[in-house]
């Protein structure tokens, strides 16, 4: 479960959060640095996940907070566009992932934990 954290966090989201920021900033892709930015997400992170989700329904045994880590990551991905060579397997264990319970309810409350901040500062 640790190895799955730790992929969730230090590899996949590493390469996800600034392709997803480039994404949602207006860049058009065109460049040689986007270029490599999302093949890096693409073949060097999400190709090498995809045999994992194909071989078993979760992670690890059983659906735990390698799960909830790995789902939150991927959301990103999935919300910004239709992934090229990338099967929508990926997707179904990310929509299979945020309907458990313990997502909803990890979820809300970081939800929760930002609007009370954001209240408490005056930035409703």
């Amino acid at each position: 479960m640790i190895q799955c954290v730790v992929t969730a966090l230090n590899s996949v989201e590493m390469a996800s959060l600034p392709w997803f920021v480039f994404q949602v900033s207006g860049f058009s892709g065109r460049s040689p640095e986007w270029k490599r930015l999302d093949d890096f997400l693409m073949l060097s992170r999400l190709k090498h996940l995809e045999p994992v989700l194909t071989a078993r329904e979760w992670l690890t045994a059983n659906f735990s907070i390698a799960d909830i880590l790995m789902a939150d990551v991927l959301r990103l991905v999935d919300k910004v566009r239709w992934l090229g060579g990338i099967s929508c397997l990926a997707f179904a264990y990310v929509a299979h992932a945020i309907a458990r319970p313990c997502f909803v309810k990890a979820h809300a409350d970081q939800m929760k934990h930002f609007a009370e901040q954001d209240a408490a500062t005056g930035r409703e």
